[in-house]
């Protein structure tokens, strides 16, 4: 590497204006509109004794009493203060994970992943984590309705009922609309249900389908399937425009997959290299050693080259040679690089232009991939909606030829672009019923809404993958008058019987009578439900022969002769496809490239906003050709020329108060090409409006000031010097000089480090601690005055080349240090040093001078300016813009953790709950601590095993080996505040 420092920038902003940004911004929570007077002296003390005299008040107030019920007959499993874990499925989203539930008094309060399961082997998504909250979320429906208003289950299944008999007996059609359904077991009902009435049609659609690929495969392969994907297999990974390790198709599943082959080893010479080609910059392009700027347009064309070059060196035959000369050097390299790796490499499309895939296709056969990192054995069985059944289906409802329509886990008229033409084809229908758990965007316009349980509240089953199984299983009684939706399917079309008779039977018949390991079934089923997974041999077959003629895709994907400006629609890993809108965790989590929360945003790339002077805020009008809305501008590095990009998933007008009005609905900008939806687009025109938005970012005020926060190097350095990216690292060590006393801790010595090579960026573990320690909610308006509670963030890094930058992600929490700056200046003793390592707050000895968070030079502590939590004395005091203080959202809250009040400050604790527990319970077992006993909420959820926690005093720790490693260093070491977290340098493959 160059003996220059390489120089980090955060954004476009701070590159260009560094030295402008101020290390402290954060703002008072005063009226913007009044000027900060310049007080005298006796002005100050006249207002310091009332607040003497206010905190005097305040100590004298009781807290309200709010009554806790004993049990009056305990459960035999639950024992008070005491967690239970049990074994689930999460599905929802289009994600499906194997999850452990933990229960506190009969509450579900936190989920992890099951690392029982083969698949993700205890990754999780930050939904998957956040999924918990949306059992305790109020908008929720409480009872099942009839034209808008409550009624009963015998009431409603005894009309229903009788109109769907009506209907059978006259031979009418009945259609369920849903999106893709993971279980087998329910689709197994459906199957038997379509049996008896032969009118009756399931119909699966996605928001965000992967219809081009279904088509793909079948025309080229004759699988209508996604086939599986094994990362691990591979060398080299070649993505285009498929976000794998954010919101594409199994992303806990595949970061877990990617970390591993790209884990860095002293005795390790080949790593998993990843390219990727995309329009816009995602967190797997964040992540690419080698990023390709491509605009949607280009990506066909590019694709044709790529096979092109590939078919020369293999001596096959070519393609018609499109007129594409771009990125003729990367067409090159990259085609070198793949046939170099046949057999060991993987290419990805995110595309839904069944030519695009069609292409991938081809050059995945030329390349001998089948059958070794990709598998149509073990197909997956996620994102199963083609956008051509639902196309169909609105001209159904249009002509009138459907009787009944029921709607199932799926909005369409919030995300289906043409939501008149659906609405017009509703007014037609004469019974309407959906089992939506919300009076949503489309469940408002049905007859009859039977309300599903919460899946936390349901028996079920899945299969996100050919012979990999998942159980659902039921952590808490419902909490309102809902119905596991297969149930109502039974009642309704006469099935005797409950839901879990049917599903331990279907389990029976499909799954148990194939194994020989077990003679009694409910010794099968119970032992399955206690682990959560089960998996079958799979019988790997030939893989089937690429059989299309090529020729005919390529007038599909000739390049444009116009230059124009082009438009993408994506699903980032917050609130995806809109499902997740209400749920104030992801609402609240920052986008992982933009950190942006609570809104969506047009992103821009420089130059064409230098073109049309734009700045950042700046309103934005995009019009295409059926469709125009008004976006805030972010702009973008690492963006194709002439492109903008837009989140879907927001805009929700009935979802409930966290997610209502929270950005720009961007659906209807979609449009149909070759019977499936894509999210390209051109625009016809981009206007500013004149008007500015204030974005609720988190990463404006925390600038390190160009201090050598990351640190890394290259491979090769690597190889040939361990410790190269940190030399400077033994200097600052050796010349540390220091006026505190010399730390010695005799007993347990706690400390963390964090492998900036493996860390992704996702956010999961955002989200864990969130859940974990109580984190409040603080909604936009906070958080771009700077008041973010988030006790752990993830900065993100950008260096290199402004157009197309090099990413760096860095988790930053409280660092624990030995030599804390925090500790002594706080006038009470409120943060203090264990005699363990942990940096400790002491919540009711805080007055809340702000001392520690100014003396802090990681900018890590959070102040609460008001009463988010609803914790404080004084009535009507709360700042609560998303609900989370009302009784049934405080039900997630974790009873290990306290909730803190207005004018404490709060930080990370290093999960010290979860340490004196895993004490408690060696004492118990009458045995010390053993290494990886303790896990801290962030170090279990990551799907990339980046961190990891452990006792410096353990010889044989992982954490102690980490430590001494060439490549561990300290942020700021040489301020010798001696952290107790150490970050790895990160190296870049």
């Amino acid at each position: 590497m160059s003996d220059q420092p390489k120089k980090y920038w955060q954004n476009l902003l701070t590159d260009s204006k560094s030295s402008e940004i101020s290390e402290f911004s954060e703002l008072l929570p005063l009226d913007d509109n009044k000027p900060i007077s310049s007080d005298s002296r006796r002005d100050f003390l006249k207002k310091f004794g009332f607040g003497v005299s206010w905190i005097a008040f305040l100590s004298s107030c009781e807290i309200p009493v709010r009554k806790a019920i004993p049990y009056l007959i305990r459960p035999e499993e639950i024992t008070p203060g005491i967690a239970n874990w049990y074994a689930s499925t999460f599905s929802k989203g289009g994600d499906c994970n194997s999850i452990l539930v933990k229960t506190r008094e009969g509450r579900p309060v936190k989920i992890e992943g099951n690392p029982s399961s083969p698949l993700s082997k205890g990754g999780v998504t930050a939904q998957t984590q956040a999924s918990v909250l949306d059992l305790y979320d109020s908008a929720r429906l409480i009872f099942p309705m009839k034209n808008g208003k409550q009624t009963t289950w015998e009431e409603i299944d005894k009309e229903i009922i009788e109109k769907l008999n009506t209907i059978k007996l006259k031979g009418g059609n009945i259609r369920l609309l849903s999106s893709s359904v993971y279980s087998p077991s329910t689709l197994n009902l459906l199957q038997k249900i379509k049996n008896n009435v032969p009118f009756f049609e399931h119909i699966s659609y996605d928001a965000v389908s992967c219809s081009a690929m279904l088509k793909a495969n079948e025309q080229t392969f004759g699988k209508k399937m996604i086939p599986g994907y094994d990362i691990s297999s591979a060398e080299l990974i070649v993505s285009s425009g498929a976000d794998f390790l954010g919101s594409w198709l199994m992303p806990a599943v595949f970061t877990r997959q990617y970390a591993e082959k790209r884990k860095i080893s002293k005795n390790k010479s080949n790593y998993l290299r990843h390219v990727q080609i995309e329009s816009c910059m995602s967190l797997s392009g964040a992540n690419a050693d080698w990023r390709i700027p491509v605009a949607p347009s280009e990506e066909g064309p590019f694709l044709i080259n790529v096979y092109n070059q590939l078919a020369t060196i293999s001596k096959s035959d070519r393609l018609p040679s499109v007129n594409y000369q771009k990125h003729e050097k990367e067409i090159f390299n990259l085609s070198e690089m793949l046939w170099v790796n046949r057999g060991k490499s993987l290419l990805i499309s995110g595309s839904n232009k069944p030519a695009v895939q069609i292409i991938v296709n081809a050059i995945n056969n030329l390349l001998g991939n089948y059958g070794k990192t990709i598998s149509f054995d073990k197909n997956l069985l996620i994102r199963q909606g083609l956008d051509e059944q639902m196309f169909n289906l609105v001209e159904e409802l249009k002509s009138g030829k459907v009787d009944a329509l029921i709607l199932w886990d799926t909005n369409p008229i919030y995300h289906y672009p043409e939501k008149n033409e659906l609405l017009q084809g509703l007014s037609k229908v004469p019974l309407i019923i959906s089992l939506s758990g919300y009076l949503d965007e489309t469940s408002s316009y049905a007859h009859y809404i039977c309300p599903e349980h919460h899946f936390l509240e349901s028996w079920n089953d899945g299969e996100p993958q050919k012979g990999f199984y998942s159980v659902t299983q039921p952590v808490i009684n419902p909490l309102f008058q809902t119905r596991q939706a297969q149930q109502s399917f039974m009642n309704w079309f006469g099935m005797e019987g409950n839901w879990l008779d049917y599903l331990k039977n279907a389990w029976k018949e499909n799954v148990f009578s194939k194994q020989n390991q077990s003679v009694d079934f409910n010794l099968f089923w119970n032992q399955i439900v206690q682990e959560g997974v089960y998996t079958i041999s799979i019988t790997e077959t030939i893989q089937p022969a690429f059989n299309f003629e090529l020729n005919q895709v390529v007038p599909v994907l000739l390049p444009e002769s116009e230059k124009r400006i082009e438009l993408i629609l994506y699903k980032n890993s917050t609130v995806g496809d809109g499902t997740f809108a209400n749920n104030p965790w992801l609402q609240e989590l920052p986008d992982t490239i933009s950190k942006v929360c609570w809104g969506n945003y047009v992103s821009v790339p420089p130059l064409l906003a230098s073109l049309y002077e734009l700045e950042e805020g700046d309103m934005l009008s995009i019009r295409t050709e059926k469709f125009s809305a008004e976006l805030p501008v972010i702009i973008q590095p690492g963006m194709a020329d002439n492109t903008l990009a837009i989140a879907l998933g927001y805009g929700r007008e009935k979802s409930g108060k966290a997610g209502n009005g929270v950005g720009v609905n961007v659906y209807p900008f979609m449009k149909k090409e070759d019977k499936c939806l894509v999210t390209s687009s051109t625009v016809s025109e981009i206007r500013k409006t004149g008007t500015k938005h204030t974005f609720a970012k988190t990463q404006t005020h925390e600038s390190l000031e160009g201090r050598p926060h990351i640190k890394e190097t290259t491979g090769k350095e690597y190889r040939n010097n361990p410790s190269s990216g940190n030399q400077d690292r033994k200097e600052i060590v050796e010349k540390s000089m220091t006026l505190y006393p010399s730390n010695s801790f005799e007993g347990h010595h706690w400390a963390m480090s964090i492998d900036l090579s493996a860390c992704t960026g996702c956010g999961g573990c955002v989200v864990s601690c969130m859940a974990e320690n109580n984190i409040p909610v603080v909604g936009k308006e906070e958080i771009s005055r700077a008041h973010e509670m988030s006790w752990l963030r993830i900065d993100r890094y950008y260096s290199g080349d402004t157009l197309n930058p090099e990413v760096v992600f860095q988790p930053m929490l409280c660092q624990h240090c030995n030599n804390a700056p925090c500790e002594n200046v706080c006038p009470v003793a409120a943060t203090m040093h264990s005699s363990e390592g942990l940096n400790q707050m002491v919540y009711n000895r805080c007055v809340g001078t702000r001392y520690c968070a100014n003396n802090c030079p990681y900018k890590v502590r959070r102040f609460n300016w008001l009463d988010y939590t609803g914790a404080d004395s004084i009535e009507n005091n709360t700042e609560d813009p998303a609900g989370m203080t009302e009784d049934l959202p405080r039900m997630v809250l974790n009873p290990d953790v306290v909730v803190r009040s207005q004018g404490v400050m709060e930080k990370c604790s290093f999960c010290v709950q979860r340490i004196q527990e895993a004490k408690l319970n060696a004492k118990k077992e009458n045995r010390s601590l053993k290494d990886g006993d303790i896990k801290t909420a962030c170090e279990q959820s990551c799907p990339a095993q980046a961190i990891v926690f452990g006792d410096l005093n353990d010889t044989n720790s992982r954490i102690k080996k980490l430590y001494d490693d060439e490549r561990m260093y300290h942020v700021l070491e040489e301020l010798h505040t001696v952290p107790n977290v150490g970050y790895m340098t990160k190296v870049r493959i």
